[in-house]
């Protein structure tokens, strides 16, 4: 252990050690350079590509949000198949999903199109585009959850739907949304006749929300589960 230690002293305390290493660095460089043009090219390449990409993807994404203005528009008038699809002049969600894949907006596309799959009854639509949705938004992350959670119950899928309301309660929880994917829950445990689950989910609303709106509510339904079994 000593030697190597006298080895680095070396190298910092005698220029003359140290120059003869870097001679040595030079040397193989001189020796190999189409190994370092190609790491040099390889790092260019990579950085390169970064931010080439970094620029494509804000481009799409302007556009995009252009774009997508017509489908919000058919959205929120409930016209939903043009929404989806589109009128002939404006793209739809499913365009936008499809030409500017790496866009915000086609993310956001992919919540909009899942919710008119959802309100149209196409419920296996609906849950494939909504679990491509993806944000670190507190609020439309954990809507999209409940959201899937929603087209399971249609399904009468209801261990799936607990799935994905307890995402959606346990998401950034707050009192505001958590309470009611909590009930949402509850209720989906019921339809599984698991009742202590169901009472769990009650009892978390009453202790953690009980300045909620479903406080009172959780009570009372927790009481019926007692008094029933």
């Amino acid at each position: 252990m000593a030697k190597k230690e006298d080895h680095k002293n070396d190298l910092i305390e005698n220029p003359a050690a140290l120059a003869e290493k870097l001679e040595g660095a030079e040397h193989w460089v001189e020796k190999h350079p189409k190994i370092i043009f190609g790491i040099t090219g390889a790092l260019l390449l990579i950085v390169g590509g970064y931010f080439g990409f970094n620029y494509f993807k804000d481009s799409q994404d302007a556009e995009a949000q252009k774009q997508m203005f017509q489908a919000v528009y058919y959205f929120e008038a409930d016209s939903l198949n043009l929404a989806l699809n589109g009128d002939g002049n404006n793209l739809g969600f499913i365009d936008i999903i499809d030409e500017y894949k790496f866009s915000d907006a086609a993310n956001l596309a992919h919540f909009y199109a899942g919710v008119s799959y959802l309100k149209q009854g196409q419920y296996d639509a609906a849950i494939l585009y909504l679990k491509d949705y993806s944000s670190n938004d507190l609020l439309v992350q954990a809507r999209a959850y409940s959201l899937i959670g929603d087209a399971y119950m249609e399904q009468q899928n209801y261990e799936e739907a607990v799935t994905y309301y307890n995402k959606a309660a346990n998401y950034k929880p707050n009192k505001y949304y958590s309470p009611a994917y909590l009930m949402k829950a509850a209720l989906a445990y019921e339809k599984l006749n698991q009742n202590e689950k169901a009472k769990e989910a009650y009892s978390k609303i009453i202790s953690e929300f009980w300045d909620s709106e479903e406080y009172q509510k959780a009570l009372k339904l927790k009481a019926r589960l007692e008094t029933n079994s």
